[in-house]
């Protein structure tokens, strides 16, 4: 009866989406209190009732309830408790319901937290996460039901997909989901300041957390998958310009510029448009990477390869709700109070370029990702854009982020002169210099120099800022609110995640060949020495591996267990990768050819890489996602009571309208 009972509460979920819909933004017209306070109590119910749903399928999963046919295709009832919870969206329909289940959340946050904006915005904002929700939960229980029976009831069920039987695979989807589904918010905003016509300070000071939180879940997110994809593919690398990590890096670098013209709409009551345009284009972003993940039109280990139809479905969806609010606002961009003057010296200024190339960037990775389907749909043809263009095109474009990030934090708003700041740049331009050259001597390539120097220029640049709104007084540091130590850590992580990459580009080496036991392989002045080969079986896998024994100068430094591994239910074969993280350089092994089971006397193909900065590359990331998490505590973000004014609405019905 679980089942049954999860399927009845999608189904009134349902229900609650298309009234929370209809009637808040029918109360918003009329001026209907009632019906507008009817948006708080459905977005609040429509979550219960998709916990319920959720926590149902999860309990299907745990107790290896295989008569539910989501279950018997992706759990198994030798598998670790872990990996059946994770096994609940490791999947298409559970990882859908997910998606909803979150959105579900952020939107009975809404009531909970933003009581003091006024009635009628935030009845409509809800009105528009009804109404996706509601697309969704339709697409959920017509199309991709996961509480669908299965007669007979097999003895086991198949099993989750191997690569996917991992910690950092565990929380990951997650992590990613509230990044995305997030966004929802900003995009519910949006349409909703576009209906009241009204996009002010008080709106951006609102919705900034909401950005904030998402984006940072967003970063987490990815560079969880990319430590994931660093030791579970065994190919040694951080990032690879896969599609799917790139449907997710699109609304990340999108809601990073979106982040700043919230800042600048906040302070100086500019982008006003730009800042509607870019809450609808990253939510937008966000649904297309949950289309490309779902649809099976990009080939990637990340992605479900599922039924096309339902991908079309999805794309359906993401056509509704973006061209209904560009629609929108092309109908009423002229409400929105336009203030273009800018002082070409100036903080805006700096965060118009700040944001010019941020989307520049996201077309450039836009391009990169969906032009190979374009060439194959319109010619047949199969093309592969890969690192080479990424690499060439998007990393100066970064470069000349960096330097405008080191710049625009120490101009004022509205108007300044760059001749107070010459001391300060010409010093920074030295140490930068001095930075580079310091660079192209240990390391001897030119772009690594250039690319260490403008992360000392970043460096430099943040810190200077961060002294200068001090005074230079360790009590004016301690004064400074919370969004000040955002921005510096997450700047700062920028700069630290530049030189981790600039490391790792120029300083890595790696081998591969052939090994018996007792053989080596030398990278970098380290030797790899393969040892006894084992064989045998743990928990739901066969087992091939061998501990490596890495050794430099004749002194061992470590020793690494890397192996190759048999799920006979799915009849896959992964790769467990050792390494030894580290600060300075991380050491790699992977075991490549060879099937668990089969004659060993030949050896087998191993991998071994020496990697610096690898480590940093992670640190900067995670310094940045925390920087968001630190900028919510900042106090400046709260909203006041909004000046209420009593006027009749139709039927007699006191609205809650805010004065002007």
């Amino acid at each position: 009866m679980l089942p049954e009972t999860g399927q009845i509460a999608m189904a009134l979920a349902l229900a609650v989406a298309v009234l929370q819909g209809i009637i808040p933004l029918l109360g918003a017209y009329r001026r209907n209190v009632r019906w507008m306070m009817f948006a708080d109590r459905a977005a609040i119910l429509q979550a219960v009732l998709l916990i319920y749903a959720f926590a149902a399928l999860t309990i299907v999963f745990v107790t290896s309830d295989f008569s539910v046919k989501l279950a018997a295709s992706h759990s198994h009832s030798a598998k670790p408790l872990m990996y059946k919870i994770s096994g609940v969206w490791a999947n298409h329909e559970g990882s859908i319901l997910l998606w909803v289940l979150i959105l579900a959340l952020f939107g009975a946050a809404i009531p909970l937290y933003g009581r003091k904006l006024p009635l009628s915005l935030r009845a409509r904002a809800l009105a528009i996460q009804g109404i996706i929700g509601a697309g969704f939960l339709a697409f959920v229980i017509f199309t991709s039901n996961p509480f669908e029976r299965l007669f007979p009831v097999p003895t086991d069920g198949q099993g989750l997909n191997p690569l996917l039987q991992d910690p950092g695979l565990a929380i990951h989807p997650p992590l990613l989901y509230i990044g995305y589904v997030g966004f929802s918010v900003a995009f519910s905003f949006a349409v909703a300041a576009l209906l009241e016509g009204r996009v002010d300070a008080v709106w951006a000071r609102w919705l900034r957390p909401w950005v904030l939180v998402s984006w940072s879940f967003l970063t987490l997110g990815i560079t969880v998958g990319s430590v994931w994809a660093y030791y579970e593919l065994g190919w040694g690398g951080w990032w690879m310009w896969d599609p799917v990590e790139n449907v997710s890096f699109l609304p990340w670098l999108s809601g990073t510029a979106l982040l700043h013209s919230i800042l600048t709409l906040q302070q100086r009551h500019s982008f006003a448009h730009w800042t509607v345009l870019l809450a609808i284009a990253t939510f937008s972003l966000a649904m297309i990477g949950t289309f490309v993940v779902r649809s099976g039109v990009l080939v990637s280990v990340h992605a479900f390869a599922v039924d096309p139809s339902r991908g079309v479905v999805i794309l359906t969806l993401l056509l509704i709700f973006t061209g209904a609010a560009l629609a929108l606002y092309a109908l009423r961009a002229n409400t929105i109070v336009r203030r273009t003057q800018l002082d070409m010296v100036s903080r805006e200024s700096g965060l118009v370029l700040n944001n010019l190339v941020l989307v520049a960037a996201t077309a450039t990775v836009f391009l990169g990702t969906f032009y190979p389907l374009f060439v194959e749909a319109t010619t047949g043809e199969k093309i592969t854009v890969g690192a080479p263009y990424f690499d060439l095109v998007f990393a100066p474009m970064m470069i000349a982020l960096i330097a405008v990030m080191a710049i625009v934090p120490l101009l004022k708003w509205r108007s300044d002169g760059l001749a107070r700041y010459r001391s300060l740049l010409v010093k920074a331009a030295l140490a930068a210099v001095v930075v580079a050259g310091l660079g192209f001597v240990f390391g001897r390539s030119v772009l690594g120099a250039i690319s260490v120097g403008f992360a000392a220029w970043l460096i430099f640049g943040t810190l200077s800022a961060l002294y200068r709104r001090s005074n230079g007084r360790w009590a004016g540091l301690k004064a400074q609110p919370a969004g000040t130590w955002g921005f510096a850590l997450s700047h700062l992580g920028v700069a630290v995640f530049t030189l981790g990459v600039t490391a790792m580009s120029i300083g890595a080496d790696e081998d591969v060949g052939r090994l018996k036991p007792g053989e080596s392989l030398n990278v970098s002045g380290y030797s790899f020495t393969m040892g006894t080969l084992e064989q045998g079986q743990r928990d739901n896998f066969l087992y091939m591996g061998s501990d490596v024994s890495v050794t430099r100068g004749g002194r061992e430094v470590t020793a690494l267990r890397t192996e190759q591994r048999l799920y006979p239910v799915r009849g896959m074969i992964t790769s467990e990768a050792g390494f030894r993280p580290s600060l300075g350089a991380t050491l790699f092994a992977s075991i490549g050819d060879g099937a668990t089971g089969t004659d060993l006397s030949e050896g087998v193909i191993m991998r071994v890489y020496y990697q610096p900065g690898v480590v940093w590359i992670w640190i900067g990331a995670f310094m940045m996602a925390f920087a968001g998490f630190i900028s919510m505590a900042d106090r400046r973000l709260r909203v006041s009571e909004p000046v209420i004014t009593p006027t009749k609405a139709r039927g007699g019905v006191p609205a809650a309208v805010p004065a002007e």
